[in-house]
């Protein structure tokens, strides 16, 4: 295989999944809403998450699915819009799109491109090689997806057979249907991106979010304030830099934290089974991690301590902010600072209420504050603002009997966190995550069609006596075991 030709890989994937095909036999069978296909899985989102769930469904033989994404083709995912670090912080030999199979890694795809025994030279996987390995997965696999559109609101259905289903319409106006949706979507897929209110009522061109489009070349000359000690605090900070502006960072703690608690859980123990265990054993160790601010690698921090015109404001957090004349006045506890232009890299907070298409039915959503009281001195409010979620990753009811219909929507992003620990848009979990909701998925598809599966096996019965009959009547051998039929 030379540099940069992937037909050969592209083969090889293709045998690889056709060698470990088995189960074969097709089992779903169409169904309608209105005299219209009714799909079977509805993804929303297709980052990473989104696109690993749809191979791992094809693979079940669900094929009648879609993947939706509000961003425009190429775009999806944080990798080439606000993921503003050179490299994953993952370590290069975590894998998780691929689900076991070697030729649909990471490191096949760059060897292939590159040439053999790139990988080996990486000291880190690079953002945008990452983005593109996913293209190219999305590619090879031919999954089904759709850009530019968005989920806007979910409510129940029938189908034409009196099988239930979502109704979930987009952001065009049409209303698909769908027998289990799944939302993949991403950090603030249950809440929002969150900022101090007294930050967000300064004009938009003086403030962002990290997770936001900066124009960062405007900043050149300009002292930027950044708020947040975490590793996309790091990562804005750095990139302004490098745009030639004067940066302060400011911490509330007297020290940041340097400990990544995300690399101390990557064990199958803890990967496989957190989202088993008790609750309070789940809410103290993923609370552990979840209220302290993930540290940011030393790689990030000798990023910005390169520049003189870099400064950390430990021990120094904003208290109040407006704009006086041109220019910001930020309030501090160490007194006033005066800057061009604010970046709040706070992270996000749970609030089922603040996505649209959960709007409607978010006080019928079971939240952790509703199944859980931590013990005393254990208390959080931001996690139990956190979504419960069943064993299968679908939301619950709060109150029994209201929105069953709930059970029918699988959460697959930062939401799911604290139910199952690093699982949605975490790499290293995806490999014991993905299959996990899917099978949930699977479980829900198969307990709604169990009559049809049971008059299937009656009409097989039947068939396969016929056929036997047949054969001992024209002299044929019959085997004990009959040939795998075709489909359900």
């Amino acid at each position: 295989m030379t540099a940069g030709d992937l037909s050969s890989l592209e083969a090889r994937v293709k045998r690889d999944l056709e060698m470990t095909a088995h189960p074969r036999t097709e089992w779903m069978t169409p169904r309608f809403h209105r005299g219209k296909p009714a799909l079977d899985v509805l993804i929303v989102g297709a980052g990473q998450s989104g696109l690993c769930i749809g191979f791992a469904l094809m693979r079940d033989r669900v094929h009648n699915i879609l993947l939706i994404d509000r961003a425009p083709a190429g775009k999806e995912g944080p990798w080439v819009t606000f993921a503003r670090m050179p490299t994953l912080r993952s370590p290069k030999d975590q894998t998780g799109p691929d689900l076991g199979i070697p030729s649909l890694t990471f490191e096949a795809w760059y060897d292939a491109l590159k040439g053999p025994g790139s990988f080996a030279g990486l000291h880190l996987i690079p953002s945008g090689a990452w983005h593109d390995y996913l293209q190219w997965y999305r590619h090879v696999l031919d999954i089904p997806v759709r850009n530019d559109v968005a989920a806007t609101a979910i409510e129940p259905g029938r189908l034409d057979d009196g099988g239930n289903c979502l109704l979930v319409t987009l952001s065009t106006g049409e209303v698909l249907a769908a027998r289990k949706l799944v939302l993949a979507t991403g950090q603030d897929g249950t809440g929002e991106w969150w900022m101090p209110d007294f930050v967000r009522a300064l004009p938009p061109d003086r403030r962002a979010h990290t997770c936001e489009m900066i124009d960062f070349e405007r900043l050149r000359g300009k002292t930027v304030a950044v708020l947040g000690s975490g590793a996309s605090a790091m990562d804005n900070a750095a990139v302004a830099l490098e745009h030639g502006a004067d940066v302060h960072l400011f911490v509330r703690r007297a020290m940041p934290s340097v400990v990544q608690r995300y690399r101390w859980l990557t064990f199958a123990g803890f990967l496989k089974h957190i989202g088993e265990m008790p609750d309070e054993w789940r809410w103290r160790i993923m609370g552990n991690i979840l209220t302290a601010r993930e540290g940011f690698p030393a790689g990030t921090y000798e990023r910005v301590m390169a520049f003189p015109n870099f400064t950390m404001e430990l021990g120094r957090a904003w208290t109040d902010a407006r704009m006086e004349g041109d220019r910001i006045r930020l309030e501090t506890t160490r007194g006033p600072f005066v800057a061009d232009y604010a970046i709040c890299g706070t992270g996000i907070r749970q609030d089922v209420a603040q996505r649209p298409e959960l709007a409607a039915f978010a006080d019928k959503i079971a939240l952790w504050k509703d199944r859980y009281t931590p013990p005393p001195g254990e208390e959080d409010e931001l996690l139990a603002a956190y979504p419960y979620l069943g064993p299968d990753y679908a939301l619950l009811e709060r109150r029994p009997g209201q929105a069953p219909w709930l059970a029918d929507i699988h959460v697959f992003g930062i939401g799911s966190t604290l139910s199952f620990g690093p699982s949605g848009s975490s790499i290293n979990a995806m490999t014991t995550a993905v299959p996990k909701v899917v099978a949930g998925v699977t479980r829900g598809l198969f307990a709604g069609d169990l009559q049809r599966h049971w008059e299937s096996l009656l009409a097989y019965d039947v068939k396969q006596v016929e056929l036997d009959w047949s054969r001992m009547a024209t002299g044929e051998e019959t085997g004990i075991f009959p040939a795998e039929e075709e489909s359900h």
